[in-house]
């Protein structure tokens, strides 16, 4: 694909993962167990062979505080089983983590599992995988809004505005995934995506592959971005 245009961050909202355990006889929380380092070690190492720089991963909303807490638990254990192996991976293939959303609220053992993650591979500059953890593209803002707040600024620009983000010195996503074929973003980087191009594929996350994921980057490679020009 050396001569197509390959997006520079690529934002992936991993859904459906409760109903392709439905779908399959299994409990729901099964879906998420599906879900393990293997198989985001594919993707990412997929994305970073195509000449991706940033892969955006949505692990936990703000808003999925208000799941059972046995299932707000799980996700968390499951987060930690997997966290070792990430970080090997991670080590052995160059990869920086970083956190985005908010730290007040998490297990602690959760976020220091994220600040051993963004401190150990912190030094790699090739490619960067973003984990939003208790992360809402609302709640972003107005932290955000309460931080110009605290500086006691009158008045603001986009660009400063931009550096007060989770996502400051990140670009925009390019392309946004959202599998299991449900059309909206649910809150994901309201601010970032105004330009960024959309791919729903129909399949649940646990069957989302990489060959899957370069389909979704070749369908992107097609579309014209005039980003407000002519």
């Amino acid at each position: 694909m050396a001569d197509r245009k390959i997006p520079i961050h690529i934002g992936i909202i991993p859904d459906g993962n409760r109903r392709w355990a439905v779908s399959k006889g299994l409990d729901n929380l099964k879906g998420y167990s599906k879900v393990d380092y293997n198989h985001l070690e594919s993707l990412l190492l997929e994305a970073k062979k195509l000449g991706v720089k940033y892969v955006s991963l949505w692990f936990f909303s703000t808003e999925n505080w208000k799941r059972p807490k046995i299932e707000v638990d799980f996700l968390f254990n499951h987060f930690l089983k997997n966290t070792d192996k990430l970080l090997e991976g991670c080590l052995k293939n160059k990869v920086k983590v970083r956190h985005l959303g908010r730290k007040d609220r998490l297990p602690k053992k959760v976020l220091d599992a994220l600040d051993k993650l963004e401190s150990e591979t912190c030094g790699f500059k090739d490619f960067t995988v973003l984990l939003c953890v208790d992360y809402g593209g609302r709640d972003e803002i107005l932290r955000t809004v309460n931080k110009v707040l605290s500086l006691g600024v009158s008045k603001i620009d986009e660009d400063s505005l931009r550096n007060l983000l989770d996502t400051k010195d990140i670009p925009d996503p390019d392309l946004i995934i959202r599998t299991s074929g449900e059309m909206r973003l649910s809150g994901f980087m309201p601010f970032q995506s105004v330009y960024s191009e959309f791919y729903f594929p129909s399949m649940h996350f646990p069957d989302f592959k990489p060959e899957n994921l370069k389909e979704a980057v070749e369908e992107y490679s097609k579309r014209k971005r005039n980003i407000g020009g002519n």
